[in-house]
């Protein structure tokens, strides 16, 4: 699926910054999630987003030292809360292997098993 608010470059960077903050997440495709949340948030928190992926992404290019000295910032902040829900919401891209959070983390209580999870209320199929 083509992100619908994300250029290509901000794609990028949301894919390292999320790998960076939640590792391992990279491997559910967290930056079709985010994509999908932002485009669905209105226009001013939208372009706080987007500008919370601009600011950090440079640091991000540098690795984890660089992106752990905005840990304490408004924008680390908002882009954790997008990588953290983008992940355990056991959220996987189609096209990407996983596995996703859940069974990473082995959360197979009966209820969670028997969720047909569904994001087409994010636009995703």
């Amino acid at each position: 699926m083509a992100p619908r608010t994300l250029d290509a470059g901000r794609v990028e960077a949301v894919e390292m910054l999320c790998e960076l903050i939640v590792p391992g997440s990279g491997r559910v495709g967290p930056a079709v999630y985010i994509d999908a949340v932002i485009s669905g948030m209105p226009p001013e928190a939208r372009d706080g987003a987007l500008a919370s992926i601009d600011a950090l992404a440079p640091a991000a290019a540098q690795g984890a030292d660089a992106l752990a000295r905005h840990e304490r910032t408004p924008e680390f902040g908002l882009v954790r809360a997008l990588a953290i829900e983008a992940y355990y919401s056991d959220f996987v891209a189609a096209g990407k292997e996983g596995p996703g959070a859940w069974t990473a983390i082995d959360f197979n209580s009966p209820l969670a098993t028997r969720l047909d999870k569904d994001w087409s209320y994010l636009g995703i199929a």
